[in-house]
């Protein structure tokens, strides 16, 4: 059974009890609801007086001229497709809470990563990671493993996840045909890495 958000914000203050800085990474298959989940978490997170921050792995995408270039614009969102080294060395800076750091946000409207679009303060004491590929158990992926404090895992039903992604794309302007063959040859073949290669998180929610 599912944690109320409450609980599962408390259980993360419990945990961060006398550090300056404690990052926390969502992990999940496309069409988790990591987005909404972490927005609620943060919410919970500041009604119990603590400051909160996020940061997207979607903000390091690759841009569009460069996996076109590399021939993979049609696995856009595979775990080749993103620049980790910047994402951990983003994370690197994060830990060390001591000044302001500036991260990448992603524009769906414009499927391109806006540079330095949200700082993180150093009060900012916990930091939520979230991304499919956070747990991801491949190079250089796993590098991540020794830069987070707690982990968290969203695995809801296959159904419900293909349910969403097609809502997703749908919601964007595509055709039917254009959603169908995007959730069938892309993000569920990335949904079924992240349920079978990733290691385990600290807690699994549904």
């Amino acid at each position: 059974m599912t944690p109320p958000i409450e609980d599962v914000a408390a259980d993360l203050l419990a945990r961060a009890v006398g550090r300056t800085r404690f990052v926390v990474c969502i992990a999940g298959p496309p069409g988790a609801g990591k987005s909404t989940f972490v927005d609620e978490l943060s919410k919970a997170l500041a009604r119990q007086g603590a400051s909160a921050a996020i940061v997207p792995m979607d903000g390091f995408h690759l841009d569009d001229s460069v996996l076109r270039d590399r021939g993979l614009l049609g696995r856009k969102g595979a775990p080749e497709t993103f620049d980790v080294r910047g994402l951990l060395d983003i994370v690197r800076a994060i830990r060390s809470a001591q000044e302001e750091v500036f991260v990448p946000l992603f524009d769906r409207s414009r499927e391109l990563a806006v540079a330095a679009a949200r700082a993180i303060a150093p009060a900012d004491r916990i930091v939520l990671l979230e991304g499919n590929y956070l747990l991801l158990d491949q190079h250089p992926w796993r590098l991540l493993s020794g830069l987070v404090d707690f982990s968290i895992m969203l695995m809801p039903p296959a159904d419900i996840l293909e349910g969403r992604l097609m809502e997703r794309w749908l919601g964007l302007g595509m055709s039917q045909a254009q959603a169908r063959a995007k959730v069938m040859e892309n993000d569920l073949p990335n949904g079924s890495l992240v349920r079978t290669c990733s290691r385990r998180a600290d807690i699994i929610l549904s």
